[in-house]
């Protein structure tokens, strides 16, 4: 069998088990008693020494294997679920992580010793463990990990008959209908055989299902050139024990037939890239639909607009399926973090629940890519500088365990992301004396800014309230790596912090990168367009209304002062004449506000983002370039780095 066919499939697989194990572990310790967690983290390992073994990857198969007997003597209540046997299992899952990685890098384990194999099975000794023996049957042995629920498991000898032409579409006929009364869990011969009709007339297959055996057996005898279905319901107690299961009898491919499963897929994974590719073929729909609308409306051809109508609308739905397949639920990054804040608050002898809120929320591909390493900054933060230990909360009269709260949530064309501690809050006088005495703010600043405006520092490359250099903070490289990664993806972020009660850093991100509403506005005889969600409103004022505070231009706003900035000026557009009015476009970064002066406001339209390409890119207040209706390219604003 010709392995490297499977390797993607495997490596997908294999990283979808070991996040379940993870997650499933964490859940096991908050709660021991919970066998249903057990079960799975059993299953979980069961199927990846299987798959593990198929791809004949001794070192990965004999430490799920060890690690499978561990779970066992967990689940027959001989060892304890204790905070070190987690510790250790994760140990194990580490590893795990390792070997997945180095197949999928090297296309090989990597040549390390594991002695974590030596611990798990010191783990059993001195515990009364029986080991019941092995069945030579390869069916039976799947029956006990999946006979524990209220599933019935079925064995089923399918018989064709003598003759048939295509035994691989009658096989696949079986499969089908299988798979409309439960799961299919095992077949013999192996489905590369069946698929290759490398088999008799007759094969068997097990199924997990909550139908009766009447109905099954009636439906499969409905299928053209099935001669006979013989079906009997599996005991789980007659199997042998799950974790004697061995390569004994059985063959490799045998054992990881689970992992080339005989089911049919209801979804299909897609590169990334191709899915950009599409986005962009959609792109250029958009730009090509806005073309054509300018000329049916220049020319008033009714019958060409009557059709860009309706293409229009395909144009949009096909827009709206490729920005919903590159959306991606958010709990793919949140859920690294539980296991991080474990690890980090035992390193720090602190107790912290970690709260997850608002992980079906979702976010472009891209994104969602992106957003893993300022969230990781601002909870390693929160443990380090925000939370107190247990024996100072106390003290306090606090909860003892902390809480520390990740959440999502969209908001119009943004998603929220918070990350709250209930801990001691940020020092607000600490920071403007670090601030002054390390030079990041001169003393007549510190007294003309506002609490939030100090706050602000902490953003500063090299700022650090940390006195002591540890592996976790005190180099001040951390705050404004998470400020520069939230503006490159055009977000902002924002601080709330209150002295002895918590901080909250709020990040807003836009949807998506590709396709955005956009404020097109003429300055000279250039449009530049502006993303709507970082709008707040337009206004007009007169020149008469300008005011001017130390340099700085400034209007009234519902008796706020706004600062100003002239885009003419900005980016050197030649003046036309000037108009009575100005059009003033009001833009926010966290809590700022400021008035972009633009000569016109053209009207809202749907573009398409460009890279400028890397000759051109990383220009402050430029996030790329659209081709608008007429042809015209306009540079599209980018209000974080403009402000």
């Amino acid at each position: 069998m010709d392995l490297s066919l499977y390797s993607d499939l495997f490596l997908e697989e294999s990283r979808e088990h070991l996040d379940s194990l993870n997650d499933h572990l964490l859940l096991l310790e908050k709660d021991p008693t919970k066998t249903s967690v057990l079960n799975e983290i059993f299953r979980s390992a069961h199927t990846l020494k299987g798959m593990a073994a198929t791809m004949r990857l001794e070192k990965t198969t004999a430490l799920t294997h060890e690690m499978e007997t561990a779970l066992s003597l967990l689940k027959e209540g001989t060892v304890a679920v204790t905070p070190q046997v987690i510790d250790l299992l994760l140990k194990c899952l580490d590893n795990l992580h390792l070997m997945v990685d180095s197949y999928a890098e090297r296309g090989k384990e990597p040549d390390i010793s594991l002695q974590v194999i030596d611990e798990l099975r010191k783990l059993g000794k001195g515990g009364q463990h029986h080991e019941k023996p092995e069945s030579n049957d390869p069916l039976p042995s799947m029956a006990k990990d999946v006979g524990e629920n209220m599933h019935t498991t079925y064995r089923l000898k399918i018989e064709l008959e003598p003759g048939t032409v295509m035994k691989s579409v009658r096989v696949f006929m079986v499969f089908r209908c299988l798979e409309q009364f439960g799961e299919i869990i095992k077949c013999v011969p192996p489905v590369q055989d069946l698929e290759e009709e490398k088999f008799d007339n007759c094969f068997e297959i097990v199924l997990l299902s909550q139908n009766n055996a009447e109905k099954i057996k009636a439906d499969m005898e409905e299928i053209s050139e099935v001669k006979s279905v013989s079906l009997t319901e599996l005991d789980p107690d007659r199997s042998s024990s799950p974790r004697q299961e061995s390569a004994q009898g059985k063959s490799r491919e045998q054992m990881g037939e689970s992992f080339f499963s005989s089911q049919h897929l209801k979804t299909v994974r897609v590169a990334i890239d191709r899915l950009d590719s599409l986005m962009n073929l959609a792109g250029e729909l958009v730009i090509n639909k806005t073309r054509l609308q300018k000329i049916s409306a220049d020319y008033r051809l009714e019958d060409l607009l009557e059709a860009i109508e309706q293409m229009g609308r395909l144009t949009n739905s096909l827009q709206s399926l490729v920005m919903k397949l590159r959306m991606m639920p958010i709990k793919q990054v949140f859920n690294r973090f539980p296991r991080m804040v474990r690890d980090l608050s035992h390193e720090l002898d602190k107790n912290v629940e970690l709260v997850l809120e608002g992980e079906e929320t979702e976010l472009d591909r891209t994104v969602l890519d992106e957003i893993g390493e300022p969230l990781v900054h601002l909870i390693r933060n929160a443990l380090d500088h925000g939370i107190e230990t247990a024996a100072v909360r106390a003290g306090q009269g606090k909860p003892k365990e902390a809480v520390l709260r990740l959440a999502a949530r969209q908001e119009g064309n943004n998603v929220i992301i918070e990350v709250e501690d209930d801990g001691a809050g940020m020092d607000i006088a600490e920071i403007r004396k670090k601030a002054v005495s390390n030079g990041f703010l001169t003393s007549q600043e510190e007294k003309l800014l506002d609490d939030k405006a100090v706050l602000g520092v902490i953003f500063q490359q090299g700022f650090s309230t940390n006195n002591v250099i540890d592996d976790l903070s005190g180099r001040g490289i951390g705050m404004d790596v998470v400020k520069s990664k939230i503006e490159s993806l055009n977000g902002a972020i924002g601080i709330d912090t209150k002295a002895g009660k918590g901080t909250k850093f709020s990040i807003s991100l836009p949807l998506t990168l590709a396709i955005v509403q956009a404020l097109l506005v003429a300055v000279g005889e250039e449009q530049y367009a502006i993303p709507i969600h970082s709008i707040e409103q337009t206004a007009f004022l007169y020149p008469e209304h300008i005011k001017t505070i130390q340099n700085q231009e400034v209007m009234l706003l519902r008796e706020k002062v706004i600062p100003i900035v002239r885009i003419a000026r900005l980016f050197d557009v030649p003046d036309l004449p000037k108009n009575e009015e100005l059009f003033v476009v009001i833009v926010r970064k966290g809590e700022q506000r400021w008035g972009l002066v633009v000569d016109q406001l053209v009207g809202q339209q749907e573009i398409v983002i460009k890279p400028l390409g890397n000759l051109l890119s990383g220009i402050p207040g430029i996030a790329g370039a659209t081709i608008l209706g007429n042809g015209q390219v306009s540079i599209i604003l980018d209000v974080n780095s403009l402000v």
